[in-house]
């Protein structure tokens, strides 16, 4: 029961720049989940009545555009600046039958323009990576390095990343010299 609640709260369907992806978004958890994932520019571009229709929507435009993070990607920091909102409309258009029709099956209100503005994200980052290494605690409990960064989810030290999330439920200690 309290999975189909979830589902009839608002979504949004947007699109996220590390590099050109679209992800499916409840409307509480913005800016936070794509802050998350290292996003460095989003655009909510439809707001959607159910999890299910957002889950529609999603697939019409990874068609077009990539549904999954490159995390290699997002730590490397060599992102350029797109125009969201031209990108939006190009997407809007090349998915336009495919909104027509999820309309005609869920009614007209189930997909609306999110009219909301773009957003751009910056992070504490001094040095990005150039070749990417992740450090693994289950491989090595023991990692040393000077953190160069957070970005996203992730720890960049000059030694490799940590995916914190990946290791949510660790206990680890720092310490400084």
């Amino acid at each position: 029961m309290g999975r189909a609640v979830l589902h009839d709260r608002p979504h949004r369907v947007s699109r996220q720049h590390v590099w050109l992806k679209v992800g499916i978004t409840r409307a509480n958890q913005m800016p936070t989940r794509w802050h998350d994932q290292g996003a460095t520019q989003a655009l909510p571009i439809f707001r959607v009545k159910t999890r299910h229709v957002s889950g529609l929507v999603e697939v019409a435009i990874a068609k077009h555009v990539a549904d999954k993070t490159n995390w290699r990607a997002i730590l490397k920091g060599d992102n350029d600046v797109l125009d969201l909102p031209t990108e939006a409309e190009r997407l809007t258009q090349a998915i336009a039958s495919d909104l027509a029709d999820i309309r005609l099956q869920f009614g007209q209100d189930a997909i609306v323009p999110a009219e909301q503005d773009a957003l751009t994200f910056s992070y504490p980052v001094t040095e990005h990576p150039t070749k990417i290494s992740s450090h693994n605690f289950d491989k090595n409990p023991h990692v040393s390095g000077i953190l160069k960064g957070i970005k996203g989810q992730y720890l960049i030290f000059d030694t490799g990343v940590i995916n914190v999330r990946k290791f949510t439920s660790y206990e680890v200690t720092a310490s400084h010299e």
